[in-house]
């Protein structure tokens, strides 16, 4: 895709996909985990474990829920379909699970650097974000 007829999402934007996608994967883990919870407590007679145990299906459901949706045809979450945003490759194309993964936990050094890494979205030409510019991933506008 030629780089000139690319339009960026921009921070805002991103930010209320980020919005909505946030409850999504929090509303989501909450019913999976009670569930999950529920029946790890029910079958074993103990809640010893259930804190790591739930610590790690959030991490997996909020990873696959990412990587899976921003790999998929649609190359974009709920949110970001909701404000008509995708995510691609630098040069356009839709990005592999493996990619988005890695794009994913990258947001790891977005946070670590007390927001930073999130705010470069609104500073940087291509509107990309740390993990972005990590993963070599632009957001643009549908």
């Amino acid at each position: 895709m030629d780089e000139k007829i690319l339009s960026y999402a921009g921070f805002w934007k991103r930010f209320a996909a980020a919005v909505i996608d946030g409850l999504i994967t929090n509303i989501s883990g909450f019913i999976v985990g009670f569930i999950f919870g529920f029946s790890y407590g029910f079958s074993l007679n103990t809640d010893k474990g259930l804190e790591v145990f739930g610590a790690i299906l959030g991490i997996l459901i909020t990873w696959v829920y990412y990587a899976a949706m921003e790999s998929s045809a649609k190359q974009a979450t709920i949110g970001k379909i909701a404000l008509g945003i995708i995510v691609t490759d630098l040069n356009g194309n839709r990005i592999s699970f493996a990619r988005a993964t890695g794009r994913h936990f990258a947001k790891l050094l977005s946070a670590i650097t007390i927001g930073i890494g999130f705010l470069m979205a609104g500073f940087t030409k291509k509107k990309q974000a740390l993990h972005d510019i990590v993963a070599e991933c632009l957001i643009i506008n549908k």
